[in-house]
């Protein structure tokens, strides 16, 4: 079986933490409850790239398809993207 690059669109949003702390959190719609954070915009697109990494490869383990369609299957995409090869 071939290789194919999903391209899913992201939400991320500020987060400030309780002690004022700025920190970003981070989710990708089409997976139920694959999220993220970090203190910067970069280390919490870093960190979802690996949850969504993860994510998609305990679908695979689990034989569970991974969602594809209009809404989160893209070629070229202007919002914030995160991909991964499986």
């Amino acid at each position: 079986m071939g290789t194919k690059t999903y391209i899913f669109k992201l939400v991320i949003e500020e987060d400030p933490l309780d002690d004022g702390t700025m920190a970003y959190h981070v989710y990708v719609p089409a997976l139920k409850s694959c999220r993220s954070w970090g203190y910067t915009r970069e280390e919490a697109l870093q960190n979802i790239q690996e949850a969504v990494e993860a994510y998609l490869e305990d679908l695979k383990k689990h034989n569970e398809p991974i969602p594809e369609g209009p809404t989160n299957l893209v070629t070229v995409f202007t919002e914030l993207v995160v991909t991964a090869t499986i």
